[in-house]
């Protein structure tokens, strides 16, 4: 039994041409299409709804996939496999109304900006900007859809424009619910809808930090796993701070107090700085801060990096999982880090 048999196909193809891409707001056109795998497409569209995120949704099968297929199968008591398998595909078969994509007319709160374009490298030139926001309106529109400019591209036509009015094909990432807790701050729900992260989220009890299998797992009061996140964990330089910690808080939109003494890889003439809040910051859009001094489970500007690369100790997620997790936890929440 395939994906495709019990899942379908999904709708459109093609290539998206990225208009103006050399002006200020668009910025440099991605150059690499991409394949998606619209049956796989589908799989993970399901798994991140139900809160099993396989990270980006890019219609390709590895290890992030695998890692969110053996999350929903040990919830549904099914043998973890880390595969579409047949019980797996029986199992995801019930929630097959969530279409694996979506065609939304584009509107002027979706392509506003302001954007961040020159985006300087260096902490310091950082420093002196007012926020670091998104660099593009195609990365912009990926984070909004858990996904990247490259699927965008695979998903429509080269004669797509980024205008109001323009419809366009996206992984289909829209939450249910956008109810928010209106004693939230405005901003911060501003954040939740940009990231289409639902209102109606598990409540967490505890979160487990397995490093072997390079996920973050949220546990209700009754020990039943509820939501898992593919992360990104230390290094050989800043490893992972094995035992038992607490969620001490959450900061939204933060800025991001930069001392070049605590990164083993920054410049030695670099000063402390303080570093603007936005979604390309060194920790995207929220942090929650751990009883571990300076560590903390965060968001991200590369979510594409999520389980493939490196941190400097901390735990790191996609920004539209970092902000589903911050709502599922509260000051206090237990935090096991383990091998």
């Amino acid at each position: 039994m395939t994906y495709r048999a019990m899942i379908g196909a999904g709708i459109g193809a093609g290539l998206m041409a990225m208009a103006g891409a050399a002006s200020a707001q668009t910025g440099t056109p991605v150059r690499a299409p991409v394949t998606v795998d619209r049956s796989v497409l589908h799989v993970q569209v399901i798994l991140d709804h139900l809160g099993f995120s396989p990270g980006v949704l890019d219609g390709r099968e590895g290890k992030s996939l695998a890692a969110a297929l053996k999350g929903f199968q040990e919830q549904r008591g099914l043998p973890e496999t880390g595969k579409a398998d047949a019980a797996t595909l029986r199992a995801l078969y019930l929630y097959r109304q969530m279409r694996p994509t979506t065609v939304i007319a584009l509107t002027p709160e979706m392509l506003a900006g302001p954007y961040t374009n020159p985006f300087p490298r260096d902490a310091p030139e950082q420093a002196k900007l007012p926020m670091l926001g998104y660099k593009t309106v195609m990365e912009k529109l990926g984070e909004m859809f858990h996904t990247t400019p490259a699927v965008l591209m695979a998903l429509n036509s080269p004669q797509t424009k980024l205008t109001a009015g323009t419809k366009v094909v996206f992984p289909n990432a829209l939450p249910d619910a956008a109810n928010y807790d209106p004693k939230l701050p405005e901003d911060w729900r501003a954040t939740l809808a940009s990231l289409n992260v639902g209102s109606n989220q598990p409540q967490g009890a505890k979160v487990v930090v397995d490093k072997s299998d390079e996920v973050l797992r949220v546990l209700d009061k009754d020990g039943k796993l509820v939501a898992q996140f593919m992360a990104t964990m230390g290094s050989q330089y800043d490893p992972l701070p094995i035992g038992s910690w607490t969620i001490k808080g959450a900061a939204y939109n933060p800025p991001f107090h930069y001392n070049p003494k605590l990164f083993w890889d920054a410049d030695n003439s670099d000063k402390k700085a303080l570093l603007p809040p936005g979604p390309n910051g060194p920790v995207g859009v929220v942090w929650l801060d751990l009883s571990k001094p300076h560590y903390g489970i965060h968001g991200t500007p590369n979510p594409e990096t999520i389980g493939r690369a490196e941190s400097h100790g901390c735990i790191r997620l996609t920004n539209w999982d970092a902000a589903r997790l911050a709502l599922m936890v509260k000051p206090g929440t237990p935090a096991v880090f383990q091998n």
